[in-house]
């Protein structure tokens, strides 16, 4: 197996930007993947996620699901459902998400946790980490650094390179 950690870091000008930038990562993602957004409040992680929703081809809005926990966007397209999950507000790590039934969705679905540091990280060994920062001495404050980060062997041999084309 190979030590080296694929990863790849991506400036982001614009919300329109993260959106396309979900649309490619959508192209990599397959029912069983595990997607972990963080950055501070406002940094764009629901953007992205609206983006990848776009670029599965799933119904209905990805909006913030911070007061419902969890959505399920089933696939309109025949492809994996994505669960959107905003995980800010639960402080229990696993426990408190086993509630969710992630571990039961996760074979058959694109898992998309927001604020998941922390608590779904044993879930799988396999994940997609994303982290999302605003740009240092950015005044639209529109500029994000999103580095993207495979973790196990889903993601060794995945170019992730592809994501900031």
């Amino acid at each position: 197996m190979s030590s080296s950690v694929p990863s790849v870091g991506i400036t982001v000008n614009s919300p329109g930007q993260m959106l396309e930038l979900g649309r490619r990562l959508a192209r990599l993602l397959r029912a069983g993947d595990l997607v972990m957004l963080n950055g501070e409040l406002g940094a764009g992680k629901t953007t992205l996620t609206r983006g990848l929703g776009e670029g599965l081809g799933v119904r209905g809005a990805v909006t913030s699901p911070t007061f419902v926990i969890a959505r399920v966007h089933p696939s309109l397209v025949a492809g994996p459902p994505l669960v959107h999950v905003d995980a800010y507000r639960l402080g229990g790590g696993l426990d408190e998400m086993e509630d969710l039934d992630l571990d039961v969705s996760l074979p058959e679905s694109v898992i998309v946790v927001e604020w998941g540091e922390g608590k779904v990280e044993e879930l799988t060994d396999d994940r997609l980490n994303v982290v999302i920062h605003r740009a240092v001495g950015d005044t639209t404050d529109e500029v994000r650094q999103v580095t993207v980060t495979g973790l196990g062997a889903r993601w060794a041999a995945v170019d992730l390179g592809v994501l900031s084309a």
